[in-house]
């Protein structure tokens, strides 16, 4: 596969790129883990927990506070998670025109599991986009900040690493596309971005930064269709 740009392939990250999610789940989890005695806040989510996989957030919970979560935990989480995404969850404004209008192909590659992700992009009116196109870190072994679920995606999409244009907002993406030599851009447009502590600048830093969709094609015109 080959294309006049820079890039044959734009994989994007799910939560806090295409869906203003990363809020509501921070919200959750603070809740959730203060029934418990654990008393954390949005900024210490921010910094530790944006991007990472539920049983890696487990396991940070476990380290510093001694706090071995039942599995019952996890479901009550999740659905508690579940139902808050059907009452409030939005696709990021922009998204859908940029999806529709990429020259090249893409996909979508997430920490979320399968169940909650296919629910997200659903309720997001984005499901019958992405199609067969979703890749989650449960088919790899190790998920963000290791390269493989990127590297997955790319080799499942048929492209080269460093032909492929990764769209992430928390640090461990960042790290993630890095690791995986390909070119990053950071998305700062989510809610989750006016929580205090969740700004930190990413070293090294993305190759681009932009907080609007409508600003997406501005530094790589070559991505869009000709219209």
């Amino acid at each position: 596969m080959s294309h006049d740009g820079p890039f044959d392939l734009v994989i994007f990250d799910c939560d806090g790129v295409l869906i203003d999610s990363e809020i509501i789940s921070a919200r959750m989890l603070v809740q959730e883990l203060a029934r418990l005695g654990v008393v954390i806040d949005l900024a210490y989510v921010a910094r530790h927990f944006l991007g990472r996989s539920y049983p890696t957030v487990m396991a940070t919970i476990r380290r510093e506070f001694g706090l071995d979560l039942a599995p019952s935990f996890e479901e009550a989480y999740r659905e508690e998670l579940l139902a808050a995404f059907r009452r409030e969850l939005t696709v990021m404004p922009g998204v859908t025109d940029v999806l529709d209008a990429l020259a090249v192909p893409w996909c979508v590659a997430t920490s979320s599991s399968p169940r909650r992700a296919e629910m997200s992009l659903e309720l997001a009116g984005l499901r019958d986009r992405v199609g067969d196109r979703l890749f989650t870190a449960s088919q790899v072994a190790n998920g963000k900040p290791a390269p493989d679920l990127f590297l997955f995606a790319a080799a499942r999409m048929g492209v080269v690493p460093d032909r492929a244009l990764v769209i992430e907002d928390s640090l461990t993406g960042l790290r993630a596309a890095q690791a995986a030599g390909m070119q990053v851009w950071q998305f700062t447009g989510g809610s989750h971005f006016r929580v205090p502590g969740s700004a930190a600048d990413p070293d090294p830093p993305p190759a681009r930064r932009f907080d609007d969709f409508a600003d997406f094609f501005q530094t790589a015109p070559a991505l869009q269709r000709p219209t």
